[in-house]
């Protein structure tokens, strides 16, 4: 009778371990789809804001469309990623090309002291702050999820239930460097 006992007590125990690792492993996959959706709420907002910078500096110097163009490209390729390696990468492609923009304005004194722009810019650079905490918070929580899918124990529940690890959002290293503009 005893040994009835104590092999129930096993597998309760066991199937509350293997219910508690699904659970976890399907919270932190929510909670990778939540952050993912913070990033595209962000990312809406730069996009938005991408065209009202971009008329504001074509006022000063309307000889620049090539960098105009660049801008307005990368946008594009922005929004219609769908994955997070081509978010990323289309991510990196406007990052390089704002810079560029930026490096323009250096040569503008009067658009730099032009209100909008300024305001403009302010709503930009704070946007920008919002979604590095956001990719931030993402590849936290990636992090979290595939360590969880691939150590043991939960390693078994996740290959029983296809939880598969998932790609971080990476920048690319040029993406990092000084840019080089030429007049």
């Amino acid at each position: 009778m005893i040994a009835l006992w104590i092999i129930l007590g096993v597998v309760v125990l066991l199937l509350l371990i293997f219910g508690g690792t699904y659970n976890r492993l399907v919270a932190l996959r929510n909670r990778i789809d939540n952050a993912w959706s913070q990033i595209g709420v962000q990312l809406k907002r730069r996009y938005d804001l991408i065209p009202n910078l971009v008329n504001t500096v074509k006022g000063y110097a309307a000889h620049e469309k090539e960098i105009f163009e660049k801008v307005a490209e990368a946008r594009n390729a922005a929004i219609s990623a769908k994955t997070v390696p081509d978010q990323a990468q289309a991510e990196n492609q406007i990052t390089g090309a704002l810079r560029q923009l930026f490096a323009v304005v250096e040569a503008y004194p009067d658009l730099k002291a032009n209100q909008n722009f300024l305001a403009l810019q302010e709503e930009l650079t704070a946007t920008e702050g919002r979604i590095a905490f956001a990719r931030q918070f993402y590849n936290d929580t990636v992090l979290s999820y595939n360590n969880k899918v691939q150590q043991f124990p939960s390693r078994i529940v996740a290959g029983m239930f296809n939880f598969t690890p998932r790609e971080f959002f990476q920048v690319e290293e040029a993406a990092t460097g000084p840019v080089n503009v030429q007049f």
